[in-house]
C-alpha cells in the first residue's frame, strides 16, 4: 500500500540517520559528539534524536516506521511553493540550517508562524537532495585521506567493481565484457565474494551482497563508491532493515576506499595469467578466479596485517561472532518494489513476462512487491486491500472461457443519450440569447416596399 511504502522510506531515512549512534562499544562522550553532530546537519533536535533510538532499539526497524497509516502523510504537509521557496534559500547559503529557513520564510510573510515543522521540512530538502550534508559533500575541497582500519571482522565492508575481459558470451558469440565485483572485510582484508558478471547494474551488487550476508553474517556497516549500481533506494532500504550502516564514499576520492582498490589492482595478475588460459565461458572464468583467490590471495600472508598473517588466517581467528539473520528475514530485507499499471484484461507486464492481478483493478496502478531472484510470484498491494499473490500467466493452446467483467464494470442500460438531450437543451438556450432585436422581414411587410 502507498502509505506503507511511504512509511518505510521514511524509516529508512532514520535509521541511516542514527546508525553512528548504533556503533559497538561508543563511549558517552563520543555518543554526545555524534548526536550534536547529526542535530546540526539534519536539523532535527536532541530529543528527536533519542526518541528514534529509543523506537529503534525497542521495536528494531519497524519502530521507526510513523505511527498511524490513514490520512494525508507528513510529505505532504508543506506546499509546494514554500518547498520551492526552502530550496532557494538553501542554495542560496548551504550553511543555512533550517531553522534559519523557516524564520526567513515567516519573516517575508510567505508562511505563517508555526505553519512549517523543522523535522518535515528537513526530511523534504533530504527528499529532495539539498540537505546540509548533502550540500557540503559537493562543496568540500579534496584533502589528504587518512588511513583507517577496523578492529574486528565485520565492522565494515567495502566494495567495488572492476573491468574484466571479453567472453563470447554474446548473441552469435560475440565477445562481450564482463565484470568483477568484489566484497572485501576491512579490518581482515578477507574477500567476503567475488565473481564477474555479465552485466554492469545493480543486480550484480544485489547478488555479491547477498550471497556474502548468507556466508559471513550481516556486517555492522558498508562503504560503497557513488556509482549508480551502488546508490540506489533498494541499498539504503535492504542496509536498514538489515540494522547496517550505509556509507558512502566522497565523488573522486578513489584514495578513501584503499583496501578494495589495492585488491583490484592485485586482480591484474590474475587477468593476465586468465589471458592465456582463453577461458570460452563465464562459468569457467569464475572457477578459474575461485581457484586463483583461494590459493594465490587469501591464503597468503598480507603485509597489512602483520607477519605470516593472511587474510583467511584473520578473518577465521577473530573471536568476534558472526550475526546471522532468519533465512525468512534475509529475503524481506531484499525485496524490491515497483509500480504497474493493470490492462484491460487483468493483468501486468513485469520483466517481460505477463501477470494476472484480477478484472476488479483494471486500469489501476498496483504496487509490486518481489525478490529479484525468484520472479514464480509476485506479491501485489493496493491501498484497502490485503496484499496477494500474483502468478505468471499460462496461455493454453484453446483459449478458455473469458471471466465475467466485475459488477462496477458493467455497462449501465439507458433508453436515451444524456449528452444529447443536454446538447439539444445548450442548443435551444444558444438560439435564444442570438435571436435578433428586429426583424426586417416584418418592416418589409409593413411597407409592401423593398428596404
Amino acid at each position: 500500500m502507498r502509505n506503507q511504502k511511504k512509511a518505510e522510506e521514511i524509516a529508512v531515512q532514520r535509521f541511516q540517520l542514527i546508525s553512528p549512534l548504533l556503533t559497538e562499544g561508543i563511549d558517552a562522550g563520543k555518543a554526545k559528539e555524534l548526536k550534536d553532530q547529526i542535530c546540526k546537519t539534519s536539523g532535527l533536535s536532541e530529543r528527536t534524536i533519542r526518541r528514534y533510538l529509543a523506537q529503534y532499539r525497542n521495536e528494531g526497524f519497524e519502530g521507526l516506521k510513523p505511527k498511524g497509516t490513514s490520512g494525508k502523510m507528513k510529505s505532504e504537509a508543506i506546499p509546494p511553493h514554500l518547498l520551492e521557496q526552502s530550496i532557494l534559500l538553501r542554495k542560496e547559503a548551504p550553511s543555512r540550517s533550517v531553522a534559519q529557513i523557516i524564520q526567513i520564510l515567516e519573516w517575508e510573510g510567505l508562511a505563517k508562524p508555526g505553519q512549517l515543522k523543522r523535522s518535515t521540512l528537513q526530511e523534504r530538502l533530504t527528499d529532495r537532495g539539498y540537505s546540509s550534508r548533502q550540500m557540503k559533500l559537493y562543496s568540500q575541497t579534496g584533502v589528504a585521506a587518512r588511513r583507517f582500519q577496523r578492529r574486528h571482522r565485520n565492522q565494515l565492508w567495502q566494495s567495488d567493481i572492476k573491468y574484466g575481459p571479453y567472453l563470447s558470451i554474446g548473441p552469435n558469440g560475440t565477445k562481450k565484457q564482463v565484470y568483477l565485483v568484489a566484497i572485501i572485510d576491512d579490518a581482515t582484508r578477507f574477500i567476503l565474494h567475488g565473481a564477474f558478471y555479465p552485466t554492469l547494474d545493480s543486480r550484480i551488487i544485489e547478488d555479491a551482497f547477498r550471497n556474502a550476508i548468507q556466508k559471513y553474517g550481516v556486517p555492522e556497516s558498508v562503504y560503497f563508491d557513488n556509482g549508480k549500481q551502488y546508490r540506489t533506494k533498494w541499498m539504503a532500504r535492504t542496509c536498514s532493515k538489515l540494522g547496517t550502516r550505509l556509507i558512502y564514499a566522497k565523488p573522486y576520492a578513489a584514495e578513501s576506499k584503499g583496501k578494495v582498490e589495492r585488491f583490484n589492482r592485485v586482480v591484474d595478475s590474475f587477468l593476465g595469467e586468465v589471458a592465456l588460459e582463453k577461458p570460452s565461458t563465464l562459468d569457467r572464468l569464475n572457477e578459474l578466479f575461485q581457484v586463483w583467490l583461494s590459493e594465490c590471495y587469501q591464503s597468503k600472508s598480507h603485509s597489512g596485517l602483520g607477519e605470516n598473517i593472511s587474510p583467511e588466517t584473520a578473518f577465521r581467528s577473530d573471536k568476534k561472532a558472526l550475526r546471522f539473520i532468519d533465512p525468512d528475514l534475509l529475503t524481506n530485507a531484499f525485496l524490491h518494489c515497483e509500480t504497474r499499471k493493470v490492462d484491460k484484461s487483468g493483468c501486468i507486464s513485469f520483466m517481460d513476462r505477463k501477470y494476472e492481478v484480477g478484472l476488479s483493478f483494471i486500469g489501476r496502478q498496483v504496487d509490486v512487491v518481489y525478490d529479484p531472484a525468484d520472479l514464480e510470484e509476485l506479491t501485489i498491494e493496493y491501498e484497502g486491500y490485503s496484499p496477494w499473490k500474483a502468478k505468471k500467466l499460462v496461455i493454453g493452446e484453446r483459449a478458455g472461457k473469458r471471466p465475467s467483467l466485475p459488477s462496477h464494470l458493467h455497462t449501465h442500460e439507458v433508453d436515451s443519450s444524456r449528452l444529447l438531450k443536454a446538447a439539444e437543451q445548450k442548443h435551444q438556450e444558444r438560439q435564444v440569447n442570438q435571436a435578433p432585436a428586429v426583424s426586417f422581414r416584418a418592416v418589409w411587410k409593413e411597407d409592401g416596399e423593398h428596404v
